[in-house]
């Protein structure tokens, strides 16, 4: 399947990505991300895999175990920061 993978703010700049479209085997989160190591560089795929970093499937908040599908958008959300 193919979805689009979306990476923001500090993701973005370690990515070289904002937004890549990504062919993948699976239907979990955890397969995607399996997945993208394969396509990141390993300091860019650390980043998205830290545990402050939030997912989001077709703008909502989501977990490892939620089924994804042909065409989704997933987005990577880096912690929020300012003063």
């Amino acid at each position: 399947m193919t979805v689009t993978v979306k990476f923001f703010a500090s993701l973005r700049d370690v990515t070289g990505f904002e937004e890549i479209q990504h062919e993948f085997k699976g239907a979990s989160l955890a397969d995607l991300i399996v997945s993208l190591k394969k396509a990141l560089t390993h300091e860019a795929f650390v980043e998205i895999t830290a545990k402050n970093v939030k997912v989001a499937l077709n703008q909502e908040l989501i977990d490892d175990s939620v089924t994804i599908s042909d065409g989704d958008e997933v987005a990577f959300l880096p912690p929020v920061t300012g003063g």
